[in-house]
């Protein structure tokens, strides 16, 4: 099975392309949603977190805004959280791999939003990045709730540039010219990797 690292710094429509691929049949598995699930009541990251960051639990639970006031622009902090959740969405990943794999899947996306920033290449086949002019990606982002400048430069900063991601790319979707062109190069995409042999899922999987 092939696999494929989907990725694209904030705002730049990563989730959209992802329901792209999902539409044409490939399983997707989003870091995103994984990380929700973490930290909901009941999830493996709530105590942990509880004992490092006892002020982001809310009714036992993670609340990611009383989180992200403890660790942005704390780079120490930020790696104690990337500690805590990191291995975990890794476990949560294996287990979405197994499942693909069992299902009969050729290819399967990891929908991965620091792929770069964590060394995540390495972990794939082929890197997929979604782009788009700055101007635009701010433009998406400040509209976003509970969002600002300060904020947002803070989360842009700490992002590889875009244009090193594109340069590192296999493939780019550019997510700026209306939905129908994004499709189309997915579409394309699907069809350039049809029969394409992955090679790090033996290794992901701890196979001989």
């Amino acid at each position: 099975m092939l696999l494929i690292g989907l990725t694209g710094s904030i705002g730049m429509g990563k989730s959209e392309t992802a329901k792209m691929f999902r539409a044409l049949g490939v399983p997707v598995y989003d870091a995103d949603a994984a990380v929700h699930q973490l930290y909901e009541k009941g999830g493996k990251a709530v105590e942990p977190i509880r004992a490092t960051f006892p002020s982001a639990i809310v009714d036992d639970a993670v609340d990611r805004k009383a989180l992200s006031r403890a660790v942005l622009g704390l780079p120490a902090e930020m790696k104690k959280l990337e500690a805590i959740v990191h291995p975990l969405v890794g476990e949560a990943q294996i287990e979405f791999l197994r499942e693909s794999l069992a299902a009969g899947h050729t290819m399967a996306v990891l929908d991965i939003p620091l792929l770069y920033e964590t060394g995540g290449e390495s972990r794939v086949d082929v890197v997929v990045v979604v782009s788009a002019p700055y101007d635009l990606q701010k433009t998406r982002v400040l509209a976003r709730p509970d969002m600002d400048e300060a904020k947002f430069a803070a989360i842009h900063a700490k992002q590889v540039p875009d244009a090193e991601k594109r340069a590192r790319a296999d493939f780019i979707v550019e997510s700026d010219k209306g939905l129908d062109h994004a499709r189309a190069q997915v579409e394309a995409i699907v069809e350039a990797l049809k029969g394409r042999e992955g090679k790090v899922l033996k290794e992901r999987l701890g196979k001989n």
